[in-house]
């Protein structure tokens, strides 16, 4: 369908790696949400050279949940139909703070989970009333079974990939499709720094599988694909060996 292609999480590399994909295939209206979007310079001038004929920015706080609703119309009433809305916004945060720090913690789950919860809901409603469109969810595996070492953002992910799943279905006959993106270790900004996991991937990597994921019509998508069955074994591991796993 025709329609902007909108990035809530306008500097996530994931999500504007999926809008050039887009903008590849026609579609040439970009909206990136996100804090301080006067700095998204590089980010636009990446989707322009895509092929983007527009490129909104939009101030968008993922935290500032009572914003979401007027912010979300407002992007449809300037812009237009939503053909695809990325959720691409997300905390990892310091696992070893937020164990002693409670407000730390919840800072992750707000955003993580309860902010999507809010957006998401906005999103569902909009796209019932246009009769179409495309949501990408980005959980994660750290929420197919949560691991002591990032318990406070795998717990936010398990929430939030529950609350996907139910969405989806209860999107079903409205003309509007939901996609729950499940990417392993993913080398970027976001996780500089760390030492890569088994079976990582990029950015470019996480992009073409949701795209593709998309095409095909699919609910679920897991990157790369043999984490889904790495995940099948998993869970049949015994706690006491579990707890010992790294992040």
């Amino acid at each position: 369908m025709s329609g902007a292609v909108l990035v809530l999480g306008g500097r996530s590399e994931i999500g504007v790696a999926v809008a050039e994909r887009f903008v590849k295939r026609g579609h040439g209206t970009v909206v990136l949400a996100a804090r301080r979007s006067a700095d998204l310079d590089a980010e636009e001038t990446a989707l322009r050279e895509a092929g983007a004929t527009d490129v909104a920015r939009v101030e968008f706080d993922a935290s500032d949940v009572d914003s979401h609703a007027e912010l979300l119309r407002g992007i449809v009433d300037r812009h237009g139909p939503i053909a695809v809305a990325v959720t691409a916004f997300g905390l990892l945060g310091d696992q070893e703070r937020a164990e002693r720090d409670a407000a730390h913690a919840i800072d992750i789950v707000h955003v993580d989970y309860v902010a999507h919860i809010s957006v998401l809901t906005h999103l569902a409603n909009l796209l019932r009333e246009q009769g179409s469109g495309e949501i990408v969810v980005f959980s994660s595996v750290a929420g197919v079974r949560v691991r002591r070492a990032n318990y406070v953002y795998g717990s936010a992910k398990a929430g939030l990939d529950g609350f996907a799943n139910g969405l989806s279905d209860a999107l079903v006959g409205s003309g509007v499709r939901l996609l729950i993106v499940r990417p392993g270790f993913v080398i970027g900004r976001m996780t500089r720094g760390m030492s890569p996991a088994p079976w990582s991937s990029t950015p470019d990597q996480v992009a073409d599988a949701t795209v593709n994921a998309l095409r095909r019509g699919r609910r679920v998508v897991w990157v790369p694909p043999i984490l889904r069955w790495v995940f099948a074994v998993m869970r049949l591991v015994p706690q006491a060996i579990w707890r010992r796993m790294p992040r």
